[in-house]
């Protein structure tokens, strides 16, 4: 598989070598290469299976549209863009582009989410108060993270509580922790995600770039990570 990583940040760095090591052929391009979607004309796009984001969300919307016209495949890392999501749906369908996003690619997360999920529908309606924390790098742009978003929307979904308080906290290089607590008059139960390192997140995104490459259409990973 040929394999296109924009963006050569903390994880992007990971992405190519976890993609490398996978055996498959790798192209980077920083985004000092890539000024506003620059770098991806059509013939040079053409040139790849499957393309992988992690920008900014600024970048990344600029990088769908130039890629999705094409017609290409996109696995986006980048969070903080979703308001444009509506968009980059449509243009992917009306090209016949592939178009997975998600707000974090580690599977662990994944299963955070699942579990999260159980946990709201449990105690629903038994006077738990719920809410999150979460700690990133001080360099991370969107806060609260996406993953913490989607984290409240779950729990809210699945409990009816109205609306999760989330706390942001960004420390030196944290790689990212979630912190999940219901709490009642009675006790408190925790649940907590932290990862050591960007490989999870890596993993996740070249096999997300894996399954996506046969496909067309609008996919969220979280939709789709227990078909890989």
């Amino acid at each position: 598989m040929r394999v296109l990583v924009l963006g050569q940040g903390k994880t992007g760095k990971v992405v190519a070598e976890v993609a490398a090591e996978r055996g498959h052929s790798v192209h980077v391009l920083d985004e000092h290469e890539n000024i506003h979607a620059s770098a991806l004309t059509p013939p040079f796009v053409a040139g790849f299976d499957v393309i992988i984001d992690f920008t900014t969300p600024e970048a990344a919307v600029q990088n769908m549209r130039a890629c999705l016209a094409t017609g290409a495949k996109m696995v986006i890392g980048t969070t903080g863009w979703y308001d444009k999501l509506p968009d980059m749906r449509a243009l992917a369908e009306r090209k016949s582009a592939g178009l997975l996003y998600g707000t974090n690619y580690s599977i662990g997360v994944q299963v955070m989410l699942q579990l999260a999920a159980k946990m709201g529908e449990s105690l629903r309606n038994a006077g738990y108060r719920f809410s999150i924390e979460e700690t990133h790098h001080v360099t991370k742009l969107d806060s609260p993270s996406g993953t913490a978003i989607t984290l409240a929307s779950v729990v809210e979904a699945a409990s009816g509580y109205q609306k999760v308080p989330i706390e942001a906290k960004r420390v030196g290089d944290a790689k990212g922790t979630h912190v999940l607590v219901a709490e009642s008059a009675a006790d408190r139960i925790t649940l907590t995600h932290e990862a050591f390192s960007r490989r999870g997140f890596a993993e996740g995104a070249v096999r997300a770039a894996e399954w996506l490459c046969s496909r067309t259409g609008c996919y969220d990973f979280q939709s789709i990570c227990q078909q890989m």
